[in-house]
Formats: C-alpha cells, structure tokens, sequence
C-alpha cells in the first residue's frame, strides 16, 4: 500500500532542507520514529551527521498552529522544547529539531529492573529533580493567559471517557440511573477540587514517554530534559503534571519515592512564589484528587484508542490507573459511595477483561 502522506511528506522535507542547508542536491528517504495516541506521525531525516524530525500531522485531526505556538511558549520560559525549523499549516507538515531517542521511560526501566542500589537510586532521583525543575520553569514562565482554560467543561469530557469508554464500550455494564448519578457526584467532586487549585500553564501529558534524556555534547549539562508532545497544553492545576510524572502510567514507584519527590517539588514551587500560602497537607491533598480524575481519563482514553483506534497496546496501561485509583480513593470520604460501587459492579469485570488476577 503506498503512503502518498509520507511521500508527500518526503518530498516537501527535502525541499526545506535544500533551502535550510544551502545544498541543492539533497535527497533523503524518512524512516519512522513513532506514532502516538494520535493521529500525528513522527519521522527521521539523516543527512551529513545531522538528523532532523519531520511531522506528520493530518490538518482535519491536528493542530499544527497551536503545535508550534505552545513549542514557542516552552522555548521563551527557557525549556528544551524542538526548535521549528520549518512548517506547512494547510498540509500539516513540521521539521523539527531531533533530541534523539533517549527517553525517560526506557532509562528508568532499566534502573528500576537492576535493583535499586544507592548509585541507581541516586540516578533515579537525579532525573526526576530535573524534570521538576523543568516543571518549575513552566509554570513560572509560561503565561497561562495565552493558553485555553483546562475549564470544568474540559475536565468532564475526559472523566466521561470512563463511563462511556471504560465501562460502556469495553466492560459493557449496564449502567442504571442511580449508578449515572453517582459517576456524576463524583466527576463533580473532583472538577470542584482541580478547580479549586492554583492554575498555571500545564503540559497535560508530562511523564516519562514525553521527556528525553539530552545528548551532553549536544546542550548544557543542567539543560534538563527535552519535552515533546505538549500541543494539548492548556492553563490549570498546578498539582495535575506533577501527578502525571510521579504516579505515571507507564513505571511505579514506592509511595515514600513518590511522596518524597512530590516534597522535592512542593519545595520548590514555595521558593518560586507559586503556590503561596499552600500547606503541605493542602498540596498533597491536591496532588490525590488530581491524579484521582486523571486515572478516570486515562481508563477512559485508553479504552477508546483500543475500540476506536485499532491500538490495543494501551490496554497493558489500564491496570496502572486502576491500581493508583484503588489506592488513592481510600484516602478520601468524598470518594467512599463511588469505591464501594467500583469494587462491586467494576473491578471483577475489569480484571477478568485485562486478564489480571483476582
């Protein structure tokens, strides 16, 4: 089957690097870096020991404007986000600078699986404190005013996706009206706590898929990581992306890692004058209840880009959120009636489904 997106793609490529390299002559093929959980496409382009990215991204299912907006934003607060170095709204089509392969999650994988030991865990921690640091930047120097509210509206529509997704489309329960009511109380429960938060610019996707170990020959040691995939930025709670990259879906840490870190920022964030007059038991009560309606999002999506979307890997991610989800909610009355009715009508069908044990 031919590609014509990607041939359309490759040539369009080699025309702006013909400009950007003053060499007319180049010609070079695209291999794939990834795809993502949308409809954007990531490739490669090699030439003379320089590579840059070329982006796929359809213009009837992506914004590459806003793409290219939020990238500027995160390069004026002093964030390694890619440099565009050229663009095509109408086709949707972006050259980007390459920061390589090295993402977080493989390298923390491989920590994680060779036993923490104090040299390991010192690494561990060390990549963490960086993207934290980097995390401060944001939301220090980004302004939220130039970004769309992360708004009531919003934060709905994602708990939505576990009702329909989640429990419609891949449990296929049937839901009463009372059971309805109840999902309802505490979707607004939560949108009332997120709401309630100090708003700041927020990433919305900041974990360890979305952070790359930089080349040291390539930027300042104290650069901290590269970010990508930030076009969803939007202005809210200042608690949503730390929650993201510490309760991530894709690696677990030991709570007291966990709390540890969250400490580390919350630090932080006081020096910055961002979240003045926060106590630490106001922050870690705000850093639960957002992790709490990003795991509802997250059944939801991940569900929905099986069913929908022909991407069944995602469902290996379920049981991370629902796990997080069974040991956070505990933690808070508000959530007591919603639990109970999890862990009846939900979990067993959950598990059997993802086929995990009982």
């Amino acid at each position: 089957m031919i590609d014509s997106r990607k041939a359309q793609l490759t040539d369009w490529v080699n025309e702006q690097l013909r400009q950007l390299l003053s060499e007319p002559s180049i010609s070079v093929d695209l291999t794939t870096v990834s795809g993502d959980a949308s409809f954007r496409r990531y490739f490669r382009a090699e030439i003379a020991q320089q590579t840059f990215i070329a982006v796929d991204a359809p213009p009837e299912n992506e914004n590459s404007k806003l793409f290219v907006e939020v990238a500027g934003y995160l390069r004026e607060a002093g964030v390694k986000s890619p440099e565009v170095l050229a663009k095509n709204y109408g086709n949707g089509f972006l050259l980007l600078e390459d920061f390589g392969d090295s993402l977080y999650l493989p390298r923390l994988l491989s920590l994680q699986a060779g036993g923490l030991d104090s040299i390991s865990e010192y690494q561990v921690e060390s990549l963490y404190k960086s993207a934290i640091s980097t995390l401060i930047k944001i939301q220090s120097n980004v302004n939220k005013e130039r970004l769309a509210p992360y708004d009531r509206e919003k934060l709905h529509s994602e708990m939505q996706l576990f009702e329909d997704w989640f429990c419609g489309e891949y449990l296929n329960l049937e839901l009463t009206d009372g059971d309805r009511e109840l999902i309802a109380n505490t979707f607004s429960f939560l949108e009332d706590a997120v709401l309630g938060q100090i708003q700041v610019a927020v990433h919305r996707d900041y974990h360890s898929r979305n952070l790359l170990i930089l080349d040291e020959g390539r930027f300042p040691k104290d650069a901290g990581p590269g970010i990508i995939d930030f076009q969803d930025a939007m202005a809210g709670a200042y608690s949503y992306d730390l929650v993201s990259l510490l309760r991530d879906c894709y690696i677990r840490w030991s709570p007291e890692l966990v709390e540890m870190l969250a400490l580390h920022y919350y630090q932080l964030a006081c020096e910055a004058g961002l979240i003045e007059g926060v106590s630490i038991a106001q922050f870690l009560r705000d850093f639960d209840l957002a992790g709490l309606q990003r795991n509802f999002k997250v059944m939801g999506i991940f569900s929905r880009l099986c069913i929908r979307d022909n991407k069944p890997q995602y469902l290996a991610d379920i049981p991370e959120a629902m796990q997080y989800f069974l040991e956070v909610a505990p933690k808070y009355d508000e959530m007591a009636p919603f639990l109970d009715w999890f862990e009846t009508n939900v979990l067993l069908k959950a598990k059997a489904k993802l086929n995990l044990e009982s």
